[in-house]
């Protein structure tokens, strides 16, 4: 019995601590998580769609799909283009909310509706190609080393990661409430994320050049 717990537990931890050192990375998943976080706006909700996403996606890395992307370069120049757009939109907006002092407050913007909330958490998701290449292919190809049950407990190691560090993340960052009840932390703030998203974006299209 403890041999056998220790097999599943191996791959487990290895997958966790794969899967945490790749998720903790600052990125525009992780920032729209964090805004959410902080103006306490569909929090559960927008971790959980995030945390469930890298799991369908690792567990499709798990299963192979990996190989079939590799050999589709098509398939991720497409999601590449579509997620440069997405997040130079979303970055000219934090810009712009940025640079209007009149609009800030606590909470600072509109309220987003929920559908709204998870439809930039699956844009966020599934149009960044680093995210695919992080979970179903990196992973991915990690899990080859392991088969049977090892191989999906360490497909659940690198999940747990995700579902940890979101709802961590997410309500963690009420502990900054107090700080973004002034209007300048929220113009800090959304001054950082229109940095960060044009920075992936730029990073995105100088990758898909050099592809």
């Amino acid at each position: 019995m403890g041999a056998g717990v220790e097999a599943v537990l191996i791959p487990f931890v290895t997958g966790f601590a794969i899967g945490g050192s790749l998720i903790v990375a600052i990125g525009a998943q992780n920032a729209f998580v964090l805004r959410q976080g902080i103006k306490r706006e569909h929090v559960f909700a927008v971790a959980l769609f995030c945390a469930l996403s890298d799991a369908v996606l690792i567990a499709l890395g798990v299963a192979g799909l990996g190989f079939l992307i590799e050999k589709v370069p098509g398939l991720i120049t497409a999601v590449t283009i579509f997620g440069i757009v997405f997040l130079l939109a979303y970055g000219v907006m934090a810009a712009r909310r940025a640079l209007a002092p009149g609009a800030m407050a606590v909470g600072q913007g509109a309220p987003l509706t929920l559908k709204a909330a998870l439809s930039a958490c699956a844009a966020f998701t599934f149009l960044n190609p680093h995210v695919w290449l992080d979970t179903v292919i990196l992973v991915g190809s990690l899990a080859a080393g392991y088969a049977g049950q090892e191989r999906w407990a360490y497909g659940f190691g690198a999940a747990s990661a995700s579902f940890l560090w979101f709802f961590g993340l997410g309500y963690g960052a009420r502990v900054l409430t107090p700080l973004f009840a002034k209007p300048m932390a929220w113009r800090i703030l959304d001054a950082m994320i229109a940095c960060i998203m044009g920075m992936i974006a730029l990073k995105l299209g100088l990758w898909m050049m050099r592809g």
